[in-house]
């Protein structure tokens, strides 16, 4: 079965390297394609930034349908942060055979807005001309919303490995989308005959805080169709690529399990 994994914004799609290793050896056919604009390495993303700038939701999401319909099945999708957002989109337009959203970025209809989140999107969403333009993180900035949670010198690491300009686009429709009534960052979550769903939240997470997690997963209550949450509390949003990575990794095989896929 084929596992389509979708990063997040500021960083590239080759972060989940040690994903797609793991779930070959379990049997399936992963890929991890970036966001429109992406190149194929760190430098060359970092190099060329203006392609990624004022691409949005429908845009990024729109490129993941174009992937998905040139596989032969429909597949798992695993979203991290914003990447979590696309997968929650493609799962309620029917693209999925199953989705996991870990930490995923905020949609439709969460309200919670921690005093973190606002600090870890300030780089973005200080400036209404960032919309339209890609914004990257400096050092200090990813410490605060990837890797608080992990020592300094580690975050100072992956900092540099797989830190990547973002577009600034996505932040600004998802902070507008409660007030907006065709917003890209809506998603239905009342479906019964969809796929089942993960959300897993990380508890020292500043950049999607664990409320906005669960926020998200209580939207789907109205759904008769299997959704889970998984809390992993003392993990912060460098979860799916930092020292620790394996048992989120393993976790979402073992949900995999219990879904028969």
């Amino acid at each position: 079965m084929p596992v389509l994994f979708i990063h997040g914004l500021w960083i590239h799609s080759n972060a989940w390297q040690n994903w797609m290793d793991l779930y070959r050896q379990a049997g399936y056919q992963p890929i991890a394609p970036g966001w429109p604009g992406d190149a194929d390495t760190v430098a060359d993303t970092r190099q060329n930034a203006a392609a990624l700038a004022n691409r949005g939701f429908d845009e990024i999401t729109a490129k993941y349908v174009e992937v998905i319909e040139g596989l032969d099945t429909k597949p798992i999708v695993i979203g991290h942060s914003f990447g979590g957002s696309v997968a929650q989109m493609l799962l309620a337009g029917g693209h999925t055979s199953a989705t996991i959203a870990i930490d995923p970025g905020q949609i439709k209809g969460v309200r919670p807005v921690p005093i973190a989140q606002i600090r870890s999107g300030l780089p973005v969403l200080s400036s209404p001309g960032n919309r339209k333009k890609a914004v990257a993180l400096n050092r200090k900035q990813f410490r605060y919303g990837f890797g608080n949670a992990i020592p300094a010198s580690e975050s100072d690491d992956l900092f540099e490995r797989w830190a990547i300009p973002g577009p600034g686009r996505p932040l600004f429709e998802a902070s507008t989308a409660n007030f907006s009534k065709a917003s890209p960052a809506a998603v239905d979550t009342k479906l019964n005959d969809r796929p089942p769903l993960l959300i897993i939240g990380g508890g020292e997470d500043h950049t999607v805080p664990e409320k906005v997690a669960r926020a998200a997963y209580k939207l789907y209550a109205g759904s008769n169709a299997t959704t889970d949450y998984q809390l992993f509390a003392d993990r912060g949003h460098s979860l799916v690529f930092d020292h620790g990575w394996r048992e989120i990794a393993d976790y979402t095989l073992a949900w995999l399990k219990r879904q028969g896929l």
